[in-house]
């Protein structure tokens, strides 16, 4: 008996083999894209944490604006469990092309922030160099002289012998800033560490190898890195105090030992020449001491600056994005997975429904209701593991990939494939519920009922007046054939909603897909032309003096205006948030030229930017607490939130600055308005106005939007994912219904062609319903695109970035015409098979 049932199994399987195909493929596309993209994310951060491991990035690197020394080292070094490398680097001016360089001392023996040989070797002997591989860009080459011009440096030629990547930047766009030539450092290069003359360091790496098993992405690693920087600050206490007292020691000793040369020539001039005499020749020299020591009290004290791999250029750049992908791939592919299970499950309850007869020819034959619900198990379990297996298999292998194709501006170039385990468990209970669970909830009820009920066919569904026939002015103007497309439509109503959500979860996913592309892409567009209407903004020097005349060096300068500003944070009882710039002016009408706030500047109190606000939940009236780069710290009230996309604003007037951090207003920035300029005028400008004794460093906007939108470009290859699995689950969800539309009512179809009906309109019989829904398919589909869109952006925002819902026409178009080519290949594959039907044994009686 059991040779039999295994028979009629695959007789099922052959006999219908597009319907057994459609279900594995929809399972095999919820899974793909389930697992596949939920393998994304976790790929992303494996990869980066391998070359983090492999080339031992520190975890943090202290900087001063004095320069660090042994004493500052063995502060560091007393921290637990630190490890200290002390390192140091020089800008320069490119010989070759005036771009910036960094150049970086080498010793084989550092133990951190080791360098990625990708050609060449590294430097043996002290006129040897490496390069960074981008700049090979720069028409660099292996064996090329590479000359520099710094009295920091005891050799100043050098030949090229190898390129390399470095842990410390990731991202080839992107290579720090710089207070030489346009402000920005175009690559970096290693030498040895013997050629250079200074004895103080530019800066030190500390590294916690205890903190090394965890990912560099992690909430633990960040929240461990947070306290060691805690106990590094409080090692490094006092220390920039110390270093000014030293410095001015150094400086004041120094000039005391001139101070005496230059008495003991005058002593000798005065035998010689007379004092008079003597004292108008050396007055120069007099002079020239005198303003030494007076620079010398007024040196200020130094700057200690801590970062942590986050603020590694290009670092967070590509957490953020890895952190979008994972917040995507938590709703789109779930939403996806779901109405794939949902056409999944009906597939199977209609096929069980269809073998009525069946069922009942074998009960009465005696088999057992085990044995029945054996072939049909077996069949689900055959679907399900078919389907998970390929999905698993191809989404897994395939969709990192491409995304790591698109990602070849990172240094992370290993690709480590990973198998999400919680995923793919998750995509085989799922799978193995909508088919088994169908399976087993129509098989209870239809294995209740007696052989002779089961062997009839059901009685079809009883025919009424739907709503349309109660509006006669539009009843009748329609065709008979209209008339009962409409009436079919209504009458199953389950079929009909089926349809419908199948259509619209598809149209919708399409939209969805392009609607994370636009939003995301917009995000800069709002910050850059509606909040913000400036071009470039100007670093100054302490007291700089007429400032505006060296901006208008540039024929195309406008204007600019003046602000006081700072890097603080803003805190509350039970939130804080770092990073935040502070905006003060005094000019508050001005103002709002430059930066449009959606609420009016307070004559008292503070305004907020949007994220910032939901970040510390706050709102106009409540308190919060500021604390400034000098760590002085003020209590102010929230007058007021302003839209904002990108980066934590906090907006004041100067009268409030000064009230809070006892008169620190001083124009410290400018905002500069300008023509449209190319990137080569804007670098122009930019060493222009380094060159000057007046600008510390010049960042143009251009290039955060352009940061932006690369950011939403690598974004690209996840979009046009979803949006081809998306079109293909639609063609497979219409074919499927189709087809089960058609098998329900074969014996229908077959009656108005006995009846004279010719092809073409048996067949625009189904099409018509499916225009029908369709078309309100799509309506449905794009409100729920709207809906999904929004909530993947909530999803997908970080802790700096908003992103706007926006959805371009084209994305709607698009999805529009894809859901309607579907359903026309659909309906010509549906006419051929109609052609065929034959019309004796479809209105054979089964009784």
């Amino acid at each position: 008996m059991k040779t039999n049932l295994n028979k009629t199994l695959w007789r099922s399987v052959k006999q219908a083999k597009g319907r057994f195909i459609a279900i594995v493929m929809i399972i095999m596309l919820g899974v793909l894209l389930f697992v596949g993209i939920k393998a994304v994310s976790p790929d992303l951060y494996g990869s980066a944490d391998s070359y983090i491991s492999q080339q031992k990035l520190s975890d943090l690197r202290v900087v001063s604006t004095a320069g660090l020394t042994q004493a500052d080292v063995k502060r560091v070094e007393k921290v637990s469990g630190a490890q200290v490398q002390s390192e140091k680097s020089v800008y320069i001016l490119d010989q070759k092309r005036s771009d910036v360089a960094q150049l970086f001392a080498y010793r084989k023996a550092d133990s951190q922030n080791k360098l990625k040989l990708k050609s060449g070797h590294l430097p043996r002997h002290n006129d040897e160099i490496v390069l960074d591989q981008l700049a090979k860009s720069k028409g660099y080459q292996l064996g090329d002289t590479y000359r520099v011009k710094n009295n920091g440096l005891k050799t100043q030629t050098y030949r090229i012998v190898g390129f390399v990547t470095s842990p410390l930047f990731v991202d080839d766009e992107e290579r720090g800033a710089a207070n030489i030539g346009d402000g920005s450092v175009a690559y970096f290069a290693y030498l040895p560490a013997t050629n250079f003359k200074t004895s103080v360091y530019t800066a030190l790496s500390v590294r916690f190898p205890k903190l090394q098993a965890q990912s560099s992405f992690s909430g633990d690693y960040k929240q461990q890195v947070q306290h060691k920087l805690s106990a590094v600050k409080k090692a490094l206490r006092g220390r920039a105090t110390a270093r000014q007292t030293s410095l001015q020691q150094q400086a004041t000793a120094q000039i005391q030992q001139q101070q005496q040369q230059l008495d003991q020539q005058k002593a000798q001039l005065t035998q010689a020449v007379g004092a008079t005499v003597a004292t108008q020749q050396l007055a120069p020299a007099q002079q020239k001491l005198t303003q030494a020591q007076q620079q010398a009290e007024q040196i200020q004290r130094p700057t200690y600056t801590y970062t942590k791999r986050a603020g590694n250029p290009g670092f967070q750049g590509y957490g953020d994005m890895t952190t979008r992908i994972a917040a995507i791939a938590n709703v789109f592919p779930l939403f996806f997975f779901l109405i794939a299970g949902l056409i999944t499950f009906t597939t199977m309850t209609r096929m069980i429904e269809e073998d009525r007869s069946q069922i009942g020819t074998l009960k009465a034959l005696g088999y057992t209701k085990r044995e029945i619900a054996r072939n049909y198990l077996l069949y689900g379990v055959a679907a399900a593991t078919l389907g998970t297996v390929l999905g698993v298999v191809i989404g897994a292998n395939t969709l990192p990939l491409i995304v790591f194709k698109a990602m070849t501006q990172y240094v992370y170039t290993a690709v480590v494939l990973d198998y999400p385990l919680n995923a793919i468990l998750l995509a085989v209970l799922f799978s193995f519920f909508v088919t088994l669970g169908a399976v087993s909830i129509v098989l209870t009820k239809e294995l209740a009922e007696k052989p002779a009920a089961l062997m009839l066919p059901k009685a079809p569904k009883a025919g009424k007046r739907i709503l349309l026939e109660r509006v006669g002015f539009i009843w009748r103007r329609l065709s008979f054939n209209q008339k009962v497309s409409y009436r079919n439509l209504f009458r199953f109503k389950a079929r009909m909603w089926m349809a419908i959500i199948g259509i619209a979860g598809g149209t919708g996913l399409i939209l969805t897909g392009f609607g994370i592309r636009d939003s995301i892409s917009q995000s800069g567009i709002d910050q850059f032309q509606q909040v913000m209407h400036y071009q470039a903004v100007v670093s100054l020097e302490d007291n700089a003096k007429n400032v505006t005349t060296t901006l208008a060096q540039n024929p195309r300068y406008q204007q600019s205006l003046g602000l006081y500003t700072d890097v603080v944070s803003v805190s509350t009882s039970g939130e804080k948030v770092s990073q935040v710039s502070l905006d003060a002016t005094d000019q508050t009408q001005q103002f709002k030229k430059y930066v449009s706030l959606t609420t009016k500047m307070p004559q008292t109190g503070i305004v907020l930017s949007q994220k910032l606000a939901k970040l510390l939940d706050v709102r106009a009236g409540d308190t919060v607490t500021v604390t400034n780069s000098d760590n002085q710290t003020a209590r102010v009230k929230v007058r007021g939130v302003t839209a904002n996309y990108a980066g934590h604003f906090i907006y004041m007037n100067k009268t409030t600055l000064n009230r809070l951090f006892a008169d620190r207003y001083q124009v410290n920035t400018r905002l500069v308005k300008t023509q449209k300029q190319t990137a080569a005028q804007e670098n122009a400008y930019a060493k222009k106005l380094l060159a000057s004794d007046k600008v510390v460093h010049t960042e143009f906007i251009s290039n955060q939007k352009k940061a932006i939108d690369q950011q939403a470009a690598k974004l690209n290859p996840i979009v046009w994912i979803f949006i081809f699995l998306s079109g293909l689950l639609s063609f497979v969800v219409l074919y499927n219904l189709t087809n089960i539309n058609v098998s329900e009512r074969i014996r229908e179809l077959a009656t108005i062609k006995v009846l004279g009906f010719f092809d073409g309109e048996v067949t625009n019989y189904i099409v018509r319903e499916n225009v029908v829904l369709t078309l309100f398919g799509i309506v449905v589909g794009y409100g729920l695109g709207n809906l999904l869109t929004a909530f993947i952006l909530r999803q997908a925002a970080t802790s700096t970035v908003i992103f706007p819902l926006t959805i371009g026409w084209s994305g709607y178009v698009i999805a529009a015409v894809m859901t309607i080519v579907f359903t026309v290949i659909v309906m010509g594959v549906t006419h051929f098979r109609l052609k065929r039907v034959d019309m004796i044994s479809a209105l054979a009686a089964k009784e």
